[in-house]
């Protein structure tokens, strides 16, 4: 092979390794240009969704606002309400027991009305998830009872309900007020002693 034949041959090889070693670095470059195109479109992706995670945070956050802000107006307005249907139960029970007007034949009549009006109030905290709290042959518990006298009874268990003072209600989970209630209780050993003792005599 002749001198020249091997400067072209050196020089097409050359020009060849040039010409790959371009196209892997163009190849490299596209390959690069994706990457970055597919980053950025993963980075936009988790921003949206980011974004969108905390509008609908603050959208429920916003939600039990308004939530709270309704039930706290009407927790005052159904705890004021309740004096309306105690004063209405007081009276009733006050007209019933006056002698000067146990007499009066009408008195049967304004009763009627009277407990109509107590029905329908009754029925509209009812449809407002006012409801009363139960007492009768319940144990005492804390959370809905307030117990403002003790009773000696042997008859009941121990923190056994046995009047109802004033009722008590529930504006659906919330306590609204306490039922004030007399709760039973075991005679004590004391009691027991002094009745020996007075028999004994």
């Amino acid at each position: 092979m002749s001198k020249s034949s091997k400067e072209e041959n050196n020089q097409k090889n050359e020009q060849s390794t040039k010409d790959e070693s371009a196209d892997v670095t163009k190849n490299l470059d596209e390959n690069n240009k994706e990457k970055t195109v597919e980053e950025k479109l993963k980075e936009s992706e988790e921003k949206l969704l980011r974004s969108l995670a905390e509008v609908e945070n603050q959208r429920r956050r916003f939600e039990k606002e308004i939530k709270d802000a309704f039930e706290f107006g009407s927790f005052n307005f159904a705890r004021e309400s309740l004096a309306i249907l105690d004063n209405l139960q007081r009276a009733k029970q006050a007209i019933k027991n006056d002698e000067k007007l146990k007499d009066n034949k009408d008195l049967d009549k304004f009763l009627d009305n009277i407990s109509i009006i107590e029905k329908d109030l009754i029925t509209i905290f009812e449809k407002n998830r006012i409801k009363k709290i139960l007492v009768t042959n319940k144990k005492f518990d804390p959370n809905f009872h307030q117990a403002m006298s003790e009773i000696e009874d042997d008859n009941k268990e121990s923190g056994t309900i046995l009047h109802e003072i004033q009722a008590g209600y529930m504006l659906g989970e919330r306590l609204l007020r306490p039922a004030l209630v007399s709760v039973a209780k075991k005679k004590t050993s004391k009691d027991h002693q002094n009745k020996d003792k007075k028999e004994e005599i």
